[in-house]
């Protein structure tokens, strides 16, 4: 034990050697091991504790708390989203092709700083996604691709408070929050249910939203490879193989899901953010075709995955079926 305690110490010692102190004494960035901590029993508890705690229990129905939190979400997004907009990258002082990080403390640039921090904070909010498919019973939601995202992303994010709070990393977020906007809307538009379902065909391109997203954070983070800019390659490369991890993610899941081995169209779904396992979301509507019959019989239907995490209304016949895929 006593090892154990003297290398975290070891650890914090080195880190915060080289760290930004305008945030040294900030809520968690003290020491990567607190954020470690959360992380890991975020994961502990998504993928054991809670499932073993609601073997035995109903599923709770959240429709209002999800429309309520969804909204608080879309609300918080747009305020980080302006916020380190008018840090920077709206502001025109920001340069999108080498932007150095400005250690001095005037107001405006502490307004990205502490936009930074902010940030990290709300990837610890958005826990609260899985938890709710936790208390739901909606346990084959918890997918490999929503834990990995929501458990790397906290601690990737410390990483860039501690060290470069402001910057050309802060693309990363500023693009990140507006698609936030669009997703939390989306699944909080779909809490509703069925009653607004048509008018949300726009669901699959939140897929391919994200894919962009990535997309664009590689190439504005790897363009620094490429020239001369007094930015730490470290994190250039940090934040672009982050991006090029959860690219392949989603276009894996999107292939999965939308076009399928034999590159045929399939059901259409959404995966936002990582919230679906391939067949229904968090709070979206995705409708399954299959050949067979689904709810109680009869010809082949559609059923809705916004009514399926709204109300649990799907058959077992189904229920098998997916459990069987």
């Amino acid at each position: 034990m006593a090892l154990v305690v003297r290398y975290i110490e070891d650890v914090n010692r080195f880190l915060n050697k080289y760290q930004d102190t305008r945030t040294a004494d900030w809520f968690l960035m003290s020491s990567p091991f607190y954020t470690l901590a959360i992380c890991l029993s975020y994961v502990v508890v998504v993928k054991y504790v809670g499932p073993r705690l609601m073997e035995n229990r109903k599923p709770f129905q959240l429709k209002y708390t999800l429309i309520v939190y969804n909204l608080l979400q879309v609300l918080f997004s747009t305020w980080l989203f302006v916020k380190i907009g008018m840090g920077g990258w709206l502001t025109g002082k920001y340069n999108w092709r080498c932007q150095p990080v400005n250690y001095s403390t005037d107001p405006e640039t502490m307004e990205m700083v502490s936009a930074s921090w902010w940030y990290f904070i709300s990837k610890f909010t958005e826990f609260l996604d899985t938890f709710f498919f936790v208390l739901r019973k909606k346990n084959n939601h918890i997918s490999t691709l929503h834990v990995i995202h929501h458990g790397v992303m906290p601690m990737s994010v410390w990483f860039g408070v501690k060290f470069t709070p402001g910057g050309h990393s802060t693309f990363f977020g500023f693009l990140n929050t507006f698609v936030h906007i669009v997703m939390y809307t989306y699944y909080m538009l779909s809490a509703f249910g069925p009653s607004v379902q048509k008018y949300l065909w726009w669901k699959k391109y939140l897929t391919t939203l994200q894919m962009v997203q990535f997309v664009g954070i590689m190439v504005h983070a790897f363009q620094l490879l490429f020239t001369n800019c007094n930015y730490p390659r470290a994190f250039v490369w940090w934040i672009g193989m982050h991006a090029v991890m959860f690219f392949f993610l989603f276009k894996e899941f999107y292939t999965q899901s939308y076009i399928g081995k034999g590159g045929k169209q399939k059901v259409s779904v959404t995966a936002t953010n990582g919230h679906a396992n391939g067949y229904v979301l968090q709070n979206g509507e995705t409708k399954l075709k299959s050949n067979g019959h689904i709810g109680n019989g009869g010809s082949s239907s559609q059923t809705s995955a916004s009514d399926y995490y709204m109300n649990s209304n799907i058959s077992n016949d189904l229920q098998q079926r997916l459990k069987s895929q």
